[in-house]
């Protein structure tokens, strides 16, 4: 049975950093295990193959959860990331730090050492950011590029609105006034994704005190007693067993990490035994507190060309391609989410409450994951969207079966709030306020689906409930705190157990404002110094 000093669960955001940062001094042995496979299809490379890789299940867990009354009994379709790099090989790539009190307020929940102060710290020593000329702030490994010279020249209309409205503009959604209208930025280098697994485990793989297995399917954790020894993995129909001398990490994400600890023993007691699992540590909040966010798009034709027109028709295609194969420029290179911003709903609230997105681009897809890829519609349009920013429901992922490979139990009890519906309306009448102004009225031809410059905060509310969906940001489900309930303590490890580790999104206490994948790495990044000291 081999030994290494830390074994890293997930190859995703998180595992990838970890990775690197481990095995930077040579002096520890490190197994990476990954779930999925290599992620080396070139539309992960590719900024916009966002669109081909939403629903392919050779990257793509494409989880379901259950279905939800308050969601018009629909089920909601959670893609993760399902190769090295985790979702973060598959988002849309906006890079947003969060805002100051988010963390703050992980800090205030028992979280120390986690408030603004801190993570901004950190997030200096992850980053370079690119400016459009070229030139670098920071040399972090990490490379955030500004794209504001490329974005599609119907964005004038979105600032020229918010200007209309007197809403605040900002130069930069990670900078020091972060509330306000800006393009958004986007974790790219030389015009390709530059994800964890590009910016960390890439220059990491060259080192012989690294392993990697990928197609690696955790079953479980082994103890001694209350100490974690080593674990248990499937790959191709064999069990293989490995030990360890230091620690276990966990960084298999929100979904995965809680699931591995339930089948470990470590969970709720009373849903481990419904499932023939004899708990080692009853610990009822191991999936809980899962948060999310959820958002809307409204669709609008336009009255004059967006990126629909290149990249429905083959000519646009070829002039787009042909764009990026010379310059690695143009809308390959980019997010489909090109500008947007946080806001506050109301004058009288302490920070913004809404983040919002504005991309000229229209597509069709459906709910449920059930197409194969994302397409433009075949005329000019836009999307104008939002998400409110801190929601309050919480719910729950649990295991469904004993069986490593069983779908997981997820319950996201949307909307149980009435504050959470109350913000649903708020951020649907900011977006009405916008697509009323007479700068949106010169880009807007016809609304597509519903048209919210006519609707009253009753529809608004059946509309979000019928068509609304997850913006991907599942966290929680492991929650960090300095109370006895917390799954992991601040130094995130495991309460009551020792040589274990939780380092992903599962352990935030409460949701970041904006988009999850940078607090992520961030977090990673930070978390490999505590381990190192530590042990």
């Amino acid at each position: 049975m081999e030994n290494f000093d830390y074994i890293i669960v997930g190859a995703g955001s998180a595992g990838c950093v970890l990775a690197e940062r481990l095995t930077a001094s040579g002096k520890a042995r490190v197994l990476l295990l990954e779930a999925g496979g290599q992620g080396r299809s070139p539309w992960i490379a590719l900024p916009l193959g966002y669109g081909k890789t939403y629903f392919d299940p050779a990257v793509n867990w494409k989880f379901q959860t259950v279905a939800e009354d308050s969601l018009a009994g629909r089920q909601g379709y959670w893609p993760r990331g399902k190769c090295i790099g985790g979702s973060g090989a598959i988002n849309a790539m906006v890079y947003a730090r969060g805002l100051p009190n988010d963390f703050d307020d992980w800090q205030n929940a028992g979280a120390e050492g986690w408030g603004w102060q801190n993570v901004r710290a950190e997030y200096q020593r992850l980053e370079t950011r690119v400016l459009p000329d070229g030139s670098t702030l920071g040399n972090g490994p990490l490379h955030i590029q500004d794209v504001s010279d490329q974005v599609h020249k119907a964005t004038r209309h979105f600032f020229a609105a918010n200007a209309e409205l007197g809403l605040p503009q900002t130069d930069d959604l990670n900078g020091p006034t972060p509330e306000g209208a800006a393009i958004y930025q986007i974790n790219t280098r030389n015009g390709w994704r530059n994800s964890s697994a590009r910016a960390f485990l890439r220059p990491a793989r060259r080192r012989g005190n690294l392993r990697i297995i990928t197609g690696a399917h955790v079953q479980r954790i082994r103890f001694d007693g209350r100490r974690a020894t080593g674990l248990t993995y499937m790959q191709g129909g064999q069990q293989h067993s490995v030990r360890v001398n230091r620690e276990i990490i966990l960084s298999a994400g929100s979904v995965a990490s809680p699931r591995l600890l339930q089948l470990s023993g470590i969970g709720p007691a009373d849903v481990l035994r419904q499932h023939g699992i004899t708990p080692l540590l009853d610990r009822a909040e191991v999936g809980g507190n899962l948060q999310d966010h959820l958002g809307i798009n409204y669709y609008f034709r336009a009255t004059e060309p967006t990126l629909n027109n290149l990249l429905s028709p083959l000519w646009g295609k070829a002039m787009v391609a042909m764009q990026y194969a010379l310059r690695r420029r143009g809308p390959l290179s980019l997010s489909v989410n090109q500008c947007g911003g946080f806001f506050k709903s109301s004058t009288d609230l302490a920070h913004p409450d809404q983040q919002l997105y504005f991309n000229p681009v229209t597509y069709t897809t459906t709910p449920d994951g059930k197409r194969s890829v994302i397409r433009p519609d075949p005329f000019a349009g836009f999307i104008l969207g939002f998400q409110p920013s801190r929601p309050t429901s919480r719910g729950r992922i649990d295991i469904s079966s004993a069986d490593p490979m069983a779908a997981p139990l997820i319950v996201p009890n949307s909307l149980a709030t009435e504050e959470d519906r109350a913000q649903v309306v708020a951020g649907a009448r900011l977006c009405r306020r916008l697509a009323r102004t007479k700068a949106m009225a010169q880009l807007i031809e016809a609304p597509m689906y519903c048209d919210i410059r006519q609707m009253d905060d009753a529809q608004i509310l059946e509309d979000f409930r019928q068509r609304c969906g997850t913006v991907f940001h599942p966290v929680g489900t492991c929650r960090m705190g300095s109370d006895t309930g917390a799954v992991v303590t601040p130094d995130l490890k495991v309460q009551g157990i020792t040589g274990l580790r939780v380092v992903d999104a599962s352990v935030f206490p409460n949701i970041t404002s904006g988009n999850t994948n940078a607090p992520t790495m961030m977090l990673a990044h930070r978390a490999a110094r505590l381990i190192a000291d530590q042990t």
